[in-house]
């Protein structure tokens, strides 16, 4: 596997879908630490990183939040860790892990189930701009 940059988390993301590249536009725009870079699931480096993790297929749907190997979140424990890493205001909602895990990763697997539904899906996965190129890994 190529060499990844030292000291940041990767965001893997469903590329076709509207609301995973919404959600990604969203965090990019507020990530003032700069930690985050964004891989598409479908990309060539998307697929290595998931051939390394102990993720069953039908998961990587998912957004996952990938520190190494040994270190990963999916699901809603993703959108959890990452909301953590944002810190300030977004903590507030860290308050919603206080519910069961089970609940939490109900509500994202309805939500992952209907979202081609209900935002749409691209033809092909987004394309940077020049502004945020430097957020992506290929």
């Amino acid at each position: 596997m190529r060499e990844l940059p030292q000291n940041i988390k990767i965001i893997l993301f469903d590329g076709l879908c509207n609301l995973c590249n919404s959600s990604a536009q969203f965090l990019i725009k507020r990530d003032s630490k700069d930690i985050f870079r964004f891989v598409s699931l479908q990309s060539e480096l998307g697929k290595e990183l998931l051939s390394k993790l102990p993720i069953a297929i039908q998961k990587t749907d998912s957004i996952i939040l990938y520190e190494s190997e040994a270190v990963f979140y999916y699901k809603s424990q993703a959108v959890f860790q990452i909301l953590k890493s944002l810190g300030g205001l977004f903590n507030l909602l860290l308050i919603f892990k206080l519910l069961p895990h089970s609940f939490h990763d109900f509500i994202y697997d309805y939500i992952a189930k209907n979202r081609y539904h209900w935002f749409g899906k691209k033809e092909q996965c987004l394309v940077p701009t020049s502004e945020i190129q430097s957020k992506f890994l290929n």
